[in-house]
């Protein structure tokens, strides 16, 4: 597991919202945290090697950019879980995926140009993966939260 010290801690409660849109975004973090551009850069890529940062990008309204976007649920047998997310994961439209302790076990979100490409990318993925169960749930009405994490509160 990955040791995640005081400064490590205080990145990842910094990198969550309000990223800095200016020239060089790390060197100002760094300038806040009381360490370089060098060593944010450094602790950024190892957080994101060891899997503890999934990806740092802006986020956006899907509709609001001319897209659309869904809640995907599979059932996926226990033994080809892993298979099964490597191939969903492998698509850049999915933004994340969770396992859940329930015959529909495989969630993810999906975000496209269209809800025609969303269904072509599913049809892949019961093709390569052979679970045909896969349930598009499109939104009928939008309720953003903002999911903040604050590390601070983690005992050492």
């Amino acid at each position: 597991m990955t040791e995640i010290d005081e400064i490590d801690r205080a990145l990842l409660n910094r990198i969550q919202s309000d990223f800095p849109l200016v020239e060089h975004p790390f060197a100002a973090i760094g300038e806040e945290l009381g360490v370089g551009e060098a060593e944010v850069i450094a602790r950024v890529r190892r957080l994101k090697q060891d899997d503890v940062i999934r990806r740092i990008g802006g986020n956006f309204v899907p509709d609001k950019v001319g897209f659309v976007s869904t809640l995907c649920a599979a059932e996926v047998p226990p033994e080809r879980i892993e298979a099964f997310t490597q191939v969903v994961n492998r698509f850049g439209g999915v933004t994340h995926n969770y396992l859940r302790d329930h015959r529909v076990n495989v969630w993810f979100t999906f975000i496209a140009p269209s809800m025609d490409e969303i269904e072509s990318h599913l049809e892949a993925i019961r093709r390569e993966t052979g679970v045909s169960e896969i349930h598009n749930l499109p939104a009928t009405r939008v309720f953003k939260i903002r999911a903040q994490f604050d590390l601070e509160l983690l005992d050492n």
